[in-house]
């Protein structure tokens, strides 16, 4: 399938959100491409394509109003992810009446970067104040809700527990967060035998939702997947696992939603860390249920909808 949208042609056309620019006729194609075109299927609701600079990386950054919006949400997808995956939070969301702010990560879908990659954890920090900082030029209704599948909550713990959050949030939605990887000792190991000899390896694209239209269109029709794991990213993540293990405990309660069927982060290490880290977090396990919560079948998206909206309703 080819490309309907060419970021590289995209990116350099797209404007900081509170300029409020017109759509661009490939911002259009892009939104329909991955069904995110929610202005024109739900009333009132509008739509923005724009751009924020981070950390050395142009990234682009999208907006969804309700008519009325009475809160937001701060979303941040997960590792070889990118916005366009999330029509179902999106959507969910805007029912919430939610205000929704997005953007892809350095390296990830149309922001700039290498793809996949990241030189340190603290550029991800880079990134979620700059879509923070569009929130408050945007002048958002609060409180601020911040939602994060897998290394998109892995960035929300970091902030939360080394950062210096706003007065604006409000609750931290964590999907199948990470803090170490499933197998985080033998990752390791191959990397410190790597690094020194390859740049990346080749992608291996896994089964981590039962939702099979999902799972065949990132491994077949998404032009937007990463095809290879940089081992810069890896040796990252090695020296930020340490670093979040050690920091100080906070007085926040995240709500977690984590699957006993993930297989790609190691989710019982996980949910012991964030016990010790934060004031008795509220955790929904799902039976069965795998990695790629946001993308999961419909049956589980209904439970952990069901909790979520019972807590910010």
């Amino acid at each position: 399938m080819s490309d309907p949208f060419q970021p590289d042609l995209l990116r350099p056309l797209l404007r900081p959100l509170a300029a409020g620019a017109a759509d661009l006729r490939q911002t259009q194609s892009y939104r329909a491409f991955y069904r995110l075109d929610f202005a024109s299927r739900l009333p009132g609701v509008q739509a923005r394509l724009g751009c924020a600079e981070a950390a050395g990386y142009s990234l682009v950054t999208q907006l969804w109003l309700p008519p009325e919006p009475r809160a937001s949400l701060v979303m941040l997808h997960g590792y070889y992810d990118h916005m366009g995956l999330y029509g179902h939070l999106v959507e969910w969301a805007l029912g919430m009446g939610f205000a929704v702010i997005a953007c892809d990560l350095p390296g990830h879908g149309l922001s700039s970067g290498a793809r996949a990659s990241i030189g340190d954890f603290a550029e991800y920090q880079a990134t979620l104040q700059a879509l923070l900082d569009e929130a408050a030029a945007l002048n958002l209704p609060q409180p601020w809700h911040l939602a994060g599948q897998s290394t998109g909550g892995a960035i929300l713990l970091d902030y939360l527990l080394t950062g210096t959050p706003r007065p604006e949030l409000g609750e931290t939605l964590l999907f199948a967060p990470l803090v170490r990887p499933r197998a985080w000792g033998w990752s390791k190991f191959s990397y410190q035998l790597m690094r020194h000899f390859v740049e990346s390896i080749p992608r291996r694209f896994s089964v981590n939702s039962s939702d099979a239209e999902f799972i065949e269109f990132v491994h077949h029709k998404d032009p937007l997947q990463p095809q290879t794991l940089p081992t810069a990213w890896v040796g990252a993540l090695a020296r930020w696992v340490p670093r979040i293990e050690r920091a100080q405990r906070s007085s926040r309660r995240p709500l977690v939603i984590q699957g006993d069927g993930d297989m790609t982060v190691d989710w019982r290490h996980n949910l012991r860390v964030l016990a010790e880290k934060f004031d008795q977090p509220e955790v929904l396990m799902l039976e069965g249920a795998g990695h790629h919560l946001v993308n999961e079948a419909p049956a589980y998206r209904e439970r952990y909808f069901g909790f979520l909206r019972e807590r910010l309703g």
